[in-house]
């Protein structure tokens, strides 16, 4: 048998990579003579940068740059033989870097993604895919567009720059499609996650309204309403606004780029996977992309996760299986741990 790897992964936990060596080790140990191909995938959050070097065999770049509570760090990000820049907005904003006790999105800042795409543009880059996911700003991209201001302005303003900016094409991978501002906007939906309280919550939403208005007279435009302005707390309105850029999702532009149809189309089965898996996973999540694409090609897609909820939804949809990698009992305190998540999905019952 064929078996393709292309699993998600299981956030605060396991790695893709990770979560995928578990599966392969599972399947060697029952089939030992199957032909397994892993495929490093992300949908542009957390492995973003990752997955898409390999898929593009881009060369990594260190560059120090700021946290999201400006502290100094360092960050990576790619650069292919064309010159196309590989960012991901976590590596220099991502909540993991900050301690949860630090975490409040009224202060934190995108400054270091501004550092990180001044840094290519410098080198030479003028294409760039920005992987949006796991940040821990609600700032509407101003710390962004302030670094890149400071990093390339003379003068000290966007329309300094707007010349440069003008040349590069910027792709920005992401599988969230809310707006800025409103009850579905990046406030509402995404700042609890990031630490902030009802009140915050209050502020940052009024900060998303006003600065959208005073783009939109200055520019002439509002993007503030388009799918995707509220990805990565708003970073993604700051991208589409300011730089002209393109959404697209983050799955489906990796698959694309690693022509995943010519790698799967004579496999017998795909398995993908993730943390939880629920009717949420259906909303365009990376493992539902997958197994859309490899139905479309009659392979047949087996999902497993730390936690299932809505089983019959999920197999409704096209899955061949939800399984849930757990034995019933166990804490999550227990299975968030990494070696036990990864016995547990190299112990699973592989019954395909």
């Amino acid at each position: 048998m064929k078996y393709i790897i292309a699993i998600d992964s299981f956030k605060g936990c396991l790695t893709s990579e990770e979560a995928a060596e578990a599966v392969y080790q599972n399947i060697v140990f029952h089939a030992p003579k199957a032909d397994i191909i892993k495929i490093p995938v992300s949908d542009g959050g957390e492995g973003m940068l990752n997955a898409f070097c390999n898929a593009l065999e881009a060369r990594r770049e260190t560059v120090n740059v700021r946290d999201a509570m400006m502290r100094r760090i360092t960050a990576e990000y790619g650069i292919t033989d064309n010159n196309t820049a590989i960012i991901e907005v976590a590596q220099s904003c991502g909540l993991t870097l900050i301690e949860p006790e630090l975490r409040n999105p009224l202060i934190a800042t995108s400054y270091g993604v501004g550092q990180l795409i001044a840094s290519a543009i410098k080198k030479g880059c003028r294409k760039f895919i920005i992987g949006l996911g796991g940040s821990a700003t609600c700032d509407c991209g101003i710390g962004m567009l302030k670094a890149l201001i400071e990093s390339l302005s003379n003068n000290g303003n966007f329309d300094d720059i707007r010349e440069i900016i003008n040349e590069c094409k910027f792709i920005i991978a992401s599988d969230v499609t809310n707006p800025l501002c409103g009850a579905n906007g990046a406030s509402y939906i995404f700042a609890r996650q990031k630490g902030a309280t009802e009140s915050m919550i209050d502020i940052l939403e009024k900060r998303a309204n006003k600065f959208a208005e005073a783009s939109a007279m200055h520019l002439g435009h509002d993007y503030s309403k388009n799918a995707g302005a509220g990805a990565a707390g708003g970073l993604g309105y700051a991208f589409m606004q300011y730089m002209n850029a393109e959404m697209k999702s983050g799955a489906d532009l990796l698959l694309d780029l690693i022509h995943f149809e010519d790698i799967a189309k004579d496999a017998d089965i795909v398995i993908t996977g993730e943390g939880t898996s629920d009717k949420q996973t259906l909303m365009g999540k990376l493992p539902y992309v997958i197994m859309r694409r490899a139905k479309n090609i009659d392979v047949p897609t087996l999902l497993i996760a730390g936690k299932i909820a809505d089983k019959d939804e999920l197999i409704n949809a096209g899955f061949k299986d939800a399984i849930c990698i757990n034995p019933k009992g166990l804490s999550i305190k227990e299975a968030i741990k990494k070696d036990v998540a990864i016995s547990n999905i190299r112990d699973f019952p592989l019954s395909i």
